[in-house]
C-alpha cells in the first residue's frame, strides 16, 4: 500500500512549539530588564524661600470683635499681607468664640501674636507679651449706646429698671467705659439696671434691635460694620450717647518670638496706610491705621481701670 506524501504545512507543525517557546523567552527577558531599570532622578529644585511645610508658624489671635466668620472676612487680608511681606515665616489668623475663651488663650501663652482690647493688653503683659503697635486711632476707642428709634430712652436716668446688653464684662470700650459713664451720670450699674453679657458686639446691637434690651452697648468699629452689613436693621436704630475716648486696641508679640520677626510684623502694620493696597486692608477692618506704641503707652489704661474698679466693680467676676 502506497502512502501519499503529507502536505508541507502539516509537515512543519512539529516546529511550532519550539518557535513559540523562543518568543516567550525573548519577551520575558525584555520585561525583566524593564522592571529592573531604575527611574530617572528628578532634577533638583532651587528656591529662595524654604518650603511652606518647613516654615515656622505664628498664630495671630484677634479678640472677638465679631463672630468668627466676620472676623476672618475682616482680618484675613491683613494676615495675607503679613505673609507676603515676611516669606521666611507663616502667619495664621485665630478666632475665639467669646472673650473668656480668648483670655484663656493668652493667659496660657498660646498665640504668638495678639490683637487684644486695652484691658486685655494689661493682662497679657502679665503672661509674657509686649506691645508693638496700637490698632486704630485713640479717638475711635469709646463706648456707644445704641437703641431703637422708637425707644423712649432719652437720658441715662431713663435706664433705671431696664436691661442693658454688652458683649462681655471685660470689654473695655463696650462695657467698662459705658458702665463708668452711667455711674458718673447717677446710675448704680449693680442695682439700678439689669446687665446682660451676650458674647459679641453684633449680638449686643441685635439685642437692642430685637427689644431684648433697652440699649445695646458697643463701640464705633462694630457699629460701622453693622450699618454696612445690615442696613435694614441699622435704619431702625440710632446712637444715643458716647463715652470719652481712651487708647485703642494693641498689637502684641509674645516675648519668645524672635525680635526680627516681631519687628517685621510691626513694620508691615505701620506701613499699611502708606499704600492703596494697605488702605484697602485697613478699610476691611474699619481701622484708620496702626500707630507706634509700647507697654508704657498703656499706663493711662491701667489708671483708668484702677479708678473703675474702685468706684464701680471688679473687672473680672470673682
Amino acid at each position: 500500500m502506497t502512502t501519499s506524501a503529507m502536505p508541507d504545512t502539516v509537515a512543519r507543525v512539529p516546529w511550532f512549539p519550539s518557535v513559540f517557546f523562543g518568543l516567550m523567552v525573548f519577551f520575558t527577558a525584555l520585561l525583566l530588564v524593564g522592571c529592573n531599570r531604575q527611574p530617572a532622578e528628578k532634577p533638583l529644585q532651587y528656591s529662595k524661600t524654604p518650603a511652606a511645610a518647613s516654615l515656622p508658624v505664628y498664630r495671630f489671635a484677634v479678640h472677638p470683635l465679631h463672630n468668627p466668620a466676620k472676623l476672618a472676612e475682616a482680618y484675613q487680608p491683613l494676615i495675607d499681607q503679613i505673609n507676603s511681606q515676611i516669606p521666611e515665616a507663616r502667619f495664621e489668623l485665630e478666632a475665639s468664640r467669646d472673650y473668656q475663651a480668648y483670655e484663656e488663650k493668652f493667659r496660657s501663652g498660646s498665640p504668638e501674636f495678639l490683637l487684644p482690647n486695652p484691658w486685655q493688653t494689661l493682662e497679657a503683659m502679665k503672661s509674657g507679651y509686649q506691645v508693638i503697635a496700637m490698632a486704630g486711632d485713640a479717638e475711635d476707642f469709646k463706648g456707644i449706646f445704641i437703641a431703637r428709634k422708637d425707644s423712649n430712652i432719652k437720658k441715662p436716668a431713663d435706664l433705671k429698671g431696664k436691661t442693658v446688653s454688652y458683649p462681655s464684662h471685660t470689654a473695655l470700650a463696650a462695657c467698662i467705659m459705658p458702665q463708668f459713664f452711667l455711674h458718673r451720670h447717677g446710675i448704680n450699674v449693680n442695682r439700678d439696671i439689669t446687665n446682660i453679657y451676650v458674647g459679641s458686639q453684633e449680638s449686643s446691637i441685635m439685642s437692642a434691635y430685637l427689644g431684648q434690651s433697652a440699649v445695646g452697648v458697643t463701640w464705633p468699629v462694630p457699629w460701622r460694620l453693622f450699618q454696612q452689613d445690615h442696613p435694614k436693621e441699622a435704619a431702625q436704630l440710632h446712637l444715643l450717647w458716647e463715652t470719652p475716648h481712651l487708647l485703642n486696641n494693641s498689637v502684641m508679640a509674645r516675648t519668645t518670638v524672635p525680635p526680627a520677626i516681631s519687628q517685621q510684623v510691626r513694620r508691615v502694620l505701620l506701613e499699611l496706610s502708606q499704600s492703596a493696597e494697605g488702605r484697602t486692608i485697613l478699610s476691611a477692618m474699619a481701622t484708620a491705621q496702626f500707630h507706634a506704641a509700647d507697654n508704657a503707652s498703656y499706663q493711662k489704661v491701667l489708671d483708668y481701670v484702677a479708678a473703675f474698679e474702685k468706684q464701680v466693680r471688679p473687672v473680672e467676676k470673682k
